[in-house]
């Protein structure tokens, strides 16, 4: 008895039906794919509100990381994550040894005055030794790679900062609103 009969009409689909739900198939998945390409590239938007020497990396890695997959990447900078763009004041960021529990000392120890520097050192030290960028570095890579990384306008006339007193390329002066629409029109939006 041969295995190669036809079905009959109980029997399901035919390999004829089979092979023109995979051809609607495959055209289906084309048309959505093509219409995802049309969207253009994915969209990221970044609200850094911390200044911490520990807290400037993180924006700065997934920033740099989504723009080097060619990504659409905005990083708001306000209160003290404007810090960070500062270009004086990002060489002078510290690490908070006080309350964080990751850090290998009590917080008695740790509130000493000079802990935070010493934990700064230490992790500078750490950064060197192991080849990671430091900020600096991650700034100009984000910048070199379309990084549009903003200065809050508040902020700036909050904290008394000038455009001249950030790094060459960021956009000083972006108000809320601004932040707000490319947020609304990211795929993926965070806070740091």
């Amino acid at each position: 008895m041969s295995t190669d009969s036809a079905p009959t009409a109980g029997d399901g689909p035919t390999r004829e039906d089979l092979q023109e739900q995979v051809e609607t198939l495959r055209d289906r998945v084309e048309s959505l794919e093509a219409a995802a390409d049309d969207d253009g590239p994915k969209k990221m938007t970044i609200v850094a509100t911390q200044g911490s020497f520990d807290m400037a990396y993180p924006p700065l890695i997934l920033a740099s990381t989504a723009a080097a997959f060619g990504w659409d990447v905005v990083v708001f900078y306000t209160f003290w994550g404007l810090d960070v763009l500062h270009e004086k004041k990002s060489r002078k960021l510290k690490l908070s040894a006080v309350g964080n529990p990751n850090m290998p000392m009590p917080n008695a120890l740790a509130a000493l005055p000079g802990m935070d520097r010493l934990a700064t050192r230490m992790m500078e030290k750490r950064i060197a030794d192991n080849g990671t960028a430091t900020i600096e570095e991650l700034i100009d890579v984000s910048l070199d790679q379309g990084v549009d990384l903003q200065a809050c306008q508040m902020t700036m006339d909050l904290m008394e900062y000038d455009a001249d007193d950030f790094y060459d390329g960021v956009t000083a002066g972006v108000g809320a609103a601004t932040a707000l629409q490319h947020m609304a029109d990211s795929d993926v939006q965070l806070l740091v």
